[in-house]
């Protein structure tokens, strides 16, 4: 019988401090800069394809709002509805646009007019550019309406550092040759390469053993070589 670890570092909230920005600068830049002056920009839609870091900065706008005593409306395309609007908030977040069915589009489309009405930041993703999303026409070009920032997925150095960083965290010593591995066997998407991260610190721990590659071969094959390519 294995033992179930218990968390020893929980997870850190998104922020832009922490925000690996690669090739993203002009899109982040941005973002740090909305409702400096207290007043609502204009929307900003963020899009690119799996693993370009929409998610995470989302969150760490969200995050930044919230560590001002300000409060988020955050939606998802799979949340339940209804979604409901409330003055009190700063910042409206909606998530994978892309996957927004016809209900959830008619909410969407609410929150944004109910966001212009009461000078509310509209922070909305997406896989594709607005033009290009499978949305009933008025949301669709509401979504383009604003600020557009296509991203790109980090490059090697920098999804090495992001990894590192987060090794470093969980007091896991990550080698050169556990890093080559997951790079060279895994899509290099930030996200999928975290959770690898979180479940081999957890097997680590669960195996009383130190995080090597023939740890990770272990894992792999006890998970069924879920992820590999």
């Amino acid at each position: 019988m294995k033992q179930i670890p218990l968390p020893i570092a929980p997870p850190p909230a998104d922020r832009f401090d922490t925000v690996q920005v690669g090739a993203n600068a002009a899109a982040v830049q941005h973002l740090r800069g909305l409702g400096l002056d207290g007043v609502a920009a204009a929307p900003v839609y963020l899009w690119g394809d799996t693993g370009s870091g929409k998610t995470r900065l989302l969150r760490a706008m969200a995050t930044e709002r919230q560590d001002h005593g300000e409060r988020v409306g955050w939606f998802d395309a799979a949340d339940p509805l209804p979604w409901t609007f409330d003055e009190a908030w700063s910042l409206v977040v909606v998530d994978r646009c892309e996957a927004l069915d016809a209900a959830r589009q008619q909410a969407a489309f609410a929150l944004f007019i109910d966001a212009g009405t009461h000078g509310v930041q509209w922070l909305a993703a997406g896989r594709q550019p607005p033009v290009d999303l499978p949305l009933r026409d008025d949301l669709r070009t509401r979504l383009g309406w604003g600020h557009v920032f296509a991203l790109q997925p980090l490059g090697e150095a920098e999804t090495r550092s992001a990894l590192r960083r987060e090794a470093d965290r969980r007091g896991i010593f990550l080698s050169d040759d556990v890093m080559d591995y997951l790079l060279t066997r895994f899509t290099r998407n930030l996200g999928h390469l975290m959770n690898l991260l979180d479940r081999l610190d957890e097997f680590a721990l669960s195996e009383h053993r130190s995080v090597t590659v023939p740890l990770l071969k272990k894992m792999l094959a006890e998970d069924s070589g879920e992820g590999a390519r």
